[in-house]
């Protein structure tokens, strides 16, 4: 444990504490509350200045490869067109005139896919015919990877690892086990290896959302954390122009293009991003977080001594103490509650959406490209509102616009017959629905990241994560299903998003409220 002579770089006044508060005489210890590294981190690196935007933009980029991974599969294990080659009379009827919807009802000599089989799965392997559940099964492998790497590895970033090097760890696991994909040669090895990716996918986002919202004030929180959204979108984008350039050619080149990219993204991590300085003060490496903030800062700062002797007995904690942190008392067990029930709704919309295009009566790559640009509006809207409307109102009214769009798409499936424009307004309102959903997603980890704290912070949001992925296990099963009727899948997702966003009138406010780093300091605001 450090010694109470250690330096920490803070331009303020001899009555200012190190972490950022005003010393204060109390006639009883017992009423001192615990610090905040808030004010210390504004003070001693500035707002959000050049140094903090870079680290946040290094640590962010990380969500365009989870983009490719979540969404790769649109493409590489979508359902080929197909043609008649040959006319069977059937009654003096062309069999394949009769059974043009149904291609297992249909000689296999008398038809053959548009492209070569290699350019999907499912023409490669013959899975034609199989049933959604095996159709699915690579998708949903890949989604219960994220659940079981979620709930394994959520707490390390808390724990004994840290923002950095989970970030690291997930995309290299990520990164590996995509180019082993490319090599798969049947649909078991292929759903086991999305499987490992999804385990490593689970927890590069959320430690990168985290890092880069805890290197910067309360200012420029939302800020910081909608470059992720951003990266995002623009690795989503990526995928639908990579699978026009080679179009006919294999599937398995779209995991080589993607995985290379993110292994050499794993150097750039582990040589030119930080820690949080925050994590690295409740872990009681002082001297490293003080390291820290000086290669960020961009002022002349003073040398003060400190005790953080307090903060380290809070928050030393091991992988079970903090799950135990939050579990053991009431207010964040039903906070986390709250947010994963909401996550899960807002998850089967966000993830089984745009695996479900290809049941809707338009062009897949067109559309997969604009779900894909939708993602922009949405982090653009929701950097606006994140300054200006309160969290709670924005996760509602976009949850349940979602689900009236969904729902109203749906609705235009039904319908018999074809109308002018039908096709494109069914486009229009299903692009509502996921741009809405996109957008209460969004603002749902800003939200998540200011109702817990330092020490549990990292595990809380994970935990958020794998409510929305769980409710994405269930997307690849819907839209296979869907194939045959794609109005039923619309009309779950509406109402599922729609229902469970209205939970989040049972959570507290935190617009304009300062980070807190311990269990104890959230108590105190609370009972005061």
């Amino acid at each position: 444990m450090a010694n109470s002579s250690d330096p920490l770089l803070c331009s303020q006044s001899d009555n200012v504490l190190a972490f950022g508060y005003e010393e204060e005489q109390h006639p009883n210890p017992n009423d001192q509350h615990l610090p905040s590294l808030d004010s210390t981190i504004e003070r001693c690196i500035g707002d959000f200045g050049w140094p903090q935007f870079l680290q946040a933009l290094l640590a962010s980029f990380a969500w365009a490869f989870d983009a490719q991974q979540t969404f790769i599969s649109v493409f590489t294990d979508a359902e080929p067109s197909w043609h008649c080659t040959t006319t069977h009379q059937l009654h003096n009827t062309s069999t394949c005139n009769v059974f043009s919807n149904n291609i297992c009802q249909i000689p296999k000599d008398s038809w053959t896919w548009d492209f070569p089989k290699h350019t999907s799965i499912i023409s490669e392997w013959g899975l034609e015919c199989a049933g959604s559940i095996m159709k699915g099964l690579p998708e949903s492998s890949f989604f219960m990877g994220c659940l079981v790497g979620g709930l394994v590895l959520a707490t390390l970033a808390d724990s004994s690892l840290g923002r950095k090097n989970m970030i690291f760890l997930g995309s290299l696991v990520m990164s590996l086990s995509a180019l082993s994909t490319a090599f798969s040669n049947n649909i078991w090895i292929y759903s086991a290896l999305r499987f490992i990716c999804g385990c490593g996918r689970a927890i590069v986002g959320t430690s990168a959302l985290v890092l880069s919202t805890e290197l910067v004030g309360k200012k420029w929180r939302g800020h910081a954390g909608t470059i992720g959204f951003f990266c995002f979108t623009l690795g989503f984008l990526s995928l639908p122009a990579m699978a026009y350039i080679i179009r006919g050619s294999s599937w398995r080149i779209m995991y080589l293009w993607t995985s290379i990219p993110t292994l050499l993204y794993c150097i750039v991590i582990h040589l030119l991003v930080y820690e949080s300085p925050r994590w690295l003060f409740v872990r009681g490496r002082k001297e490293e977080a003080i390291a820290t903030l000086k290669s960020m800062s961009s002022l002349t700062l003073n040398i003060m001594s400190f005790s953080s002797v307090a903060l380290e007995e809070k928050c030393n904690v091991d992988f079970w103490s903090t799950l135990k942190m939050v579990v053991e008392q009431r207010w964040p067990l039903r906070r986390l509650a709250i947010v994963t029930v909401i996550g899960f709704g807002i998850g089967m919309v966000y993830y089984g959406m745009p695996l479900s295009l290809g049941n809707l009566a338009y062009d897949l790559y067109l559309s997969v490209t604009l779900n894909a640009l939708s993602e922009l509006p949405a982090a653009l809207v929701s950097l606006a509102v994140i300054g200006k409307m309160k969290r709670k109102t924005t996760v509602m009214v976009f949850s349940v616009l979602s689900g009236v769009c969904s729902a109203v798409t749906s609705v235009l499936m039904m319908i018999k017959g074809i109308f002018i424009f039908k096709e494109r307004i069914q486009m229009g309102v299903e692009l509502v629905s996921f741009f809405s959903a996109c957008t209460a997603f969004n603002v749902l980890l800003i939200y998540t990241i200011e109702l817990f704290q330092t020490c549990v912070r990292n595990s809380t949001m994970s935990m958020l994560r794998q409510a929305v992925v769980f409710g994405g296990v269930f997307g690849p099963v819907l839209a296979a299903g869907g194939r045959d009727n794609g109005s039923v899948s619309f009309c779950v997702f509406g109402l599922v998003i729609g229902f469970c966003g209205l939970f989040v009138v049972f959570l507290p406010e935190t617009r304009g409220r300062p980070l807190c780093d311990t269990m104890e300091e959230e108590e105190h605001r609370l009972s005061h």
